[in-house]
């Protein structure tokens, strides 16, 4: 029988708690698993669609606005070490209970509508193996993704970690296939930058990072599992910049290799991109590639259940939300509520939105939410609130150049359709 932390006691009478128990190699994991499966292995195609054989530029540019608010997050994170990490550090900032809430709010709905984006690109490959409705594999998809988010953070982190070794393992494979078959790929990948005299080449590789960008959405959500992380003041920072360097090079390898092997229509094209790139590498079925990505998405839901579950018992456990959804199951001591009513949501989701559209909306949101964090640092390093010792920091300008440019990003689509 299940057991509420609120109702049934820990021996000694102590309630449940958060276990800490997150190593930095698999913080890390988890990192790149949320980020991977969100990311190459779903949308190379359709940043191939918008930007062509700048594709990987694209790429480089979501990075490049990512790392300024990877800064800010890595410094929050070590002042404020909480779940829901961005609604603490907005209320940290403004002291503004309502922006607490919208912002709680913003990354709940950017999380879940990822996750639901991922569960559609996951139903898409495991379509390619098993003739069965969509709908169906959907809810087998969120179903299986629930159970293991509400089996234990070790447990779920662990499988994830498995997942996550594979689904690199995949992209590695094929970005040495790639360089096997056409080593003058090296050699050409100044083909993949876009002039800079080039108006037009620009403007499809900033359209472009915007999706390019929901394929580095991870790190942030990395914060939220700061109470279950060993050594937090420390390890927090260097899975953030880790997770974002080797994503980074992972996705310039792959869109470097896919745009220079396969034309860019068929590319744009297809719902299972990196599976194709592997036949054509390869000659061989493209059946364990598949495999692989199946994993990286499914291990992208995981990740992301338990992320927003997270923010879920976050906001409750301040009285944000209502109480019974930072409840712990005794056994598990995982926020189980919290986690069926995302997995819910996220069905919803995946039923009746297709994947660009999650996609395209879970960027705004998110930028949305970067905005906000980079100006509660900035109104923080203002005002000279103290750090606590031995924490990771950055100079004002940081923050500063990471609203700019989310800002820039957030805005930028809307004021090239008016021109």
């Amino acid at each position: 029988m299940t057991v509420e932390a609120n109702a049934d006691q820990q021996p000694g009478g102590a309630a449940p708690t958060l276990r800490r128990a997150i190593s930095l190699p698999l913080l890390v994991l988890y990192g790149l698993g949320v980020t991977i499966g969100a990311g190459i292995y779903v949308l190379v195609g359709a940043t191939a669609a918008s930007a062509g054989i700048y594709a990987p530029s694209a790429f480089l540019l979501a990075a490049f606005v990512m790392l300024f608010s990877a800064c800010s997050f890595a410094e929050l994170s070590g002042r404020f070490p909480k779940s829901a990490g961005e609604a603490v550090y907005v209320e940290a900032g403004f002291h503004w209970p309502i922006l607490t809430v919208i912002t709680g709010s913003l990354l709940l709905l950017a999380t879940i509508i990822s996750s639901s984006a991922i569960a559609l690109g996951s139903a898409g490959y495991i379509a390619f193996l098993v003739p069965l409705p969509l709908w169906t594999i959907i809810l087998f998809v969120v179903l299986l993704t629930f159970t293991l988010a509400a089996w234990g953070i070790v447990e779920s982190v662990a499988f994830a970690a498995v997942l996550t070794l594979m689904e690199i393992l995949g992209l590695v494979v094929v970005v040495i296939a790639g360089v096997w078959l056409r080593p003058d790929i090296i050699f050409n990948l100044s083909d993949v930058l876009p002039p800079p005299t080039d108006g037009m080449a620009l403007t499809g590789v900033f359209l472009a990072s915007l999706t390019a960008f929901f394929a580095f959405i991870g790190f942030d959500g990395m914060v939220n599992i700061v109470e279950e992380t060993e050594n937090p003041s420390r390890n927090m920072p260097l899975g953030i910049f880790l997770t974002l360097l080797i994503a980074a090079l992972l996705y310039f390898g792959v869109a470097a290799v896919a745009v220079q092997i396969l034309p860019l229509d068929e590319l744009a094209k297809s719902a299972a991109p990196i599976s194709l790139l592997f036949e054509r590498l390869t000659g061989f079925s493209p059946l364990t590639i598949t495999l692989v990505a199946i994993g990286a998405t499914l291990n992208g839901v995981v990740i992301q259940t338990i992320l927003a579950s997270r923010v879920l018992y976050g906001m409750a456990d301040v009285g944000r939300l209502p109480k019974g959804l930072a409840k712990l199951n005794a056994r598990t001591r995982t926020p189980v509520l919290a986690t069926a009513l995302v997995s819910a949501i996220t069905l919803v989701f995946a039923l009746f939105f297709p994947i660009g559209i999650l996609a395209e909306r879970t960027t705004q949101v998110v930028l949305v939410v970067f905005v906000l964090i980079n100006l509660a640092l900035i109104r923080i390093k203002w005002r000279s609130d103290p750090a606590p010792d031995g924490i990771f920091t950055v100079p004002l300008v940081v923050p500063l150049i990471g609203f700019l440019t989310c800002l820039g990003m957030l805005i930028g689509p809307l004021l090239l359709g008016l021109l």
